[in-house]
């Protein structure tokens, strides 16, 4: 290596990327806070320029992931993604290992044809709700998911920026240098070309996870079985009482009776939540006093441990172990428990809840009552209410948005979930095809096609400005627009070249077809870390196919090792999917170091193997 060309604007950028590497590996500030740090000092070093240091904020894929949560958001509150969440949890059952693989792998297949972020941007408010379902921790599933989209861009020409940019580069390579590569014409490398890579590298990080998961996966603390455990404040005045959500089963021979002649409450201080009737065909979701229980039904309480017990014994039901059937409907993230209080200008005052319509009218069961530090379990639907009561509710989390505007309960903690519009799910999925057809079909640049899908997300209602921005994960955008400037002033400052450069100067004279291409991938994978996948790819096609011809290796073969190698980014959080992952899962740098030095092994492996044994890379000349 010749240290005189290593200029000092070089040796600045080196000691950034030293020094970013270390504040990632020692977590001394939020990953977003490193991401401003660098916006701020790489100017100040005379590296790059102002301006280059928050063209961050408006590039490609920064743009990309905001348009592109909002779009994934909208399809999350109409329901779509919802679809896509039941089939899977139906198929998962309650294993991790399953609902791990189906969920990388259907974010994998939709990498194939969509850009990765756009893949698991939709998927993550969906893969949130299935985890919390099936008590699964989040944790174990995101960066397996990130990691699937990651890949699953390497099955077609289309999935990643660059596999698509490699056509282009390559032909631009081999017209520079027609009289190296004689009379013949660049072949051009057909949509599925690089796909027999693609699918080995998700099925084997697919595996990688099912084995290896458990030991290399964070081990975050899964909620308790049961779905609606109280807070501490609510716990402390209506724990012992009302706890949580129990399932029981009717048996056959049971004989068919109304709730009222049950007295579930006054005697079990149980209340009925939910019965599922005719094998979940239809479901009653708030069961009133007139509703009848039959054989077959499985009933939904909310009480406690020891009522739940008793009243499985006295009535002959079964009581499972944890949420089963009722699962989806009485999981936290569709229902929960939550205490609201009476105002003094509430149209319930004076009334009973049985003379007011209360469960008619709101669609919430009432739990408890307390007045004047008497918590009331028993007949609180004909006692006259007066301003200042608390009731303790079970319901739906859209059920109480929709109460909250009529103002005759005032609630006292914040309410979990939002209202869902399924009515306008197919003006939703029609903005998502609109993005797709504008990136695929017109060749529109990516972030202004999602940006289109997002704002016509905003123009026919399907949500409003203010919920579009309040969707977006501002950590997530920081932390890329303070990578990218890091990866410009990489490639401007010539540090790229002088590593590259050096490397192969290094190894030069006894390089093998095999060795080179190994070279060349893990070169390539080294600078997406430190870079963006698609300056890497810029960088490294042309040098690699100059290395090859020199070495007597297929051109062609290396320019696609390098567009496929330019996904191998799975050490650090700087690819945009692991970024957007990083919040959402609780995840620290070394979460990433820890699965991700497995994977890229893996990866390499891989990519090699299939090199030299389907595309023959070790007879090329």
């Amino acid at each position: 290596m010749d240290l005189s060309l290593l200029t000092p604007d070089m040796a600045v950028v080196f000691g950034f990327l030293i020094l970013v590497t270390l504040l990632f590996i020692l977590d001394i500030f939020r990953v977003d806070m490193v991401g401003l740090l660098l916006m701020v000092l790489l100017p100040l070093a005379g590296v790059i320029t102002p301006a280059q240091a928050v063209s961050g904020l408006s590039s490609n894929a920064v743009v990309s992931i905001i348009a592109v949560i909002i779009i994934g958001h909208g399809l999350d509150k109409t329901g779509v993604m919802t679809l896509f969440a039941k089939g899977i949890v139906r198929l998962a059952g309650k294993s991790r290992t399953r609902v791990m693989a189906l969920i990388s792998g259907t974010v994998a297949v939709l990498s194939s044809f969509m850009q990765n972020i756009g893949a698991a941007a939709l998927f993550l408010p969906a893969t949130h709700r299935m985890c919390r379902q099936l008590n699964v921790p989040v944790s174990q599933i995101l960066i397996p998911m990130s990691y699937c989209a990651v890949i699953g861009g390497c099955i077609t020409l289309v999935g990643s920026s660059p596999l698509i940019l490699l056509n282009d580069l390559a032909a631009s390579w081999w017209a520079n240098n027609k009289a190296a590569m004689g009379d013949g014409l660049y072949q051009p490398f057909g949509l599925f070309s690089v796909a027999p890579i693609g699918i080995s590298l998700v099925l084997c990080a697919i595996l990688y996870f099912m084995v290896f998961g458990r030991y290399i996966l964070p081990k975050a603390q899964v909620a308790q079985d049961t779905c609606c455990l109280l807070d501490h404040d609510l716990e402390c005045t209506y724990g012992h009482e009302v706890s949580s959500v129990f399932e029981l089963t009717v048996p056959q021979h049971f004989y068919t009776r109304r709730l009222e002649e049950l007295e579930l409450r006054p005697r079990y201080h149980a209340t009925v939540v939910c019965i599922s009737k005719r094998n979940d065909r239809y479901r009653v979701r708030v069961p009133g006093r007139a509703d009848v229980v039959e054989p077959g039904d499985v009933v939904g309480i909310v009480g406690n441990q020891e009522h739940a017990l008793r009243l499985a014994e006295d009535m002959g039901w079964t009581l499972a172990p944890d949420l089963d059937r009722l699962n989806g409907v009485l999981s936290p993230d569709h229902s929960g428990i939550t205490e609201a209080i009476v105002p003094p200008r509430s149209e319930l005052v004076g009334k009973t809840l049985h003379e007011y319509g209360f469960r008619k009218k709101l669609s919430l069961n009432p739990l408890a009552m307390y007045r004047t530090g008497k918590l009331i379990l028993e007949d609180i639907s004909e006692i006259k209410i007066q301003p200042g009561d608390a009731f303790l509710l079970f319901g739906e989390w859209e059920r109480f948005h929709l109460a909250k505007p009529k103002k005759a309960l005032a609630f006292t903690q914040h309410l979990e979930g939002e209202v869902m519009y399924p009515e306008k799910a197919w003006t939703a999925i029609a903005c998502l095809a609109l993005a797709l057809i504008l990136a695929l079909g017109f060749k529109i640049q990516l972030s202004v096609s999602l940006l289109a899908g997002a704002v016509s997300m905003i123009l026919t209602r399907v949500m409003d400005l203010d919920e579009a921005y309040q969707s977006v994960d501002w950590m997530t955008v920081f932390l890329l627009a303070g990578l990218i400037p890091l990866g410009v002033a990489f490639e401007s400052s010539g540090a790229a070249a002088f590593l590259a450069t050096a490397i192969v100067q290094a190894t030069q004279g006894s390089l093998t077809p095999v060795l080179l291409f190994l070279i060349i991938g893990c070169l390539t994978s080294f600078f997406t870390l430190v870079t963006s996948n698609i300056g890497a790819t810029v960088l490294m096609i042309p040098l690699a196919m100059n290395l090859a011809l020199q070495s007597g290796a297929d051109p062609r073969m290396a320019a696609l090792l390098v567009a496929v190698a330019a996904s191998n980014t799975f050490v650090l959080p700087t690819h945009q999917v692991n970024a957007l992952v990083m919040r959402p899962g609780g995840y620290k740098i070394r979460d990433f170091i820890r699965a991700g030095s497995g994977m890229t092994l893996i990866y390499i492996t891989v990519v090699m193997v299939l090199m030299v044994f389907y595309y023959g890379i070790a007879g090329s000349s």
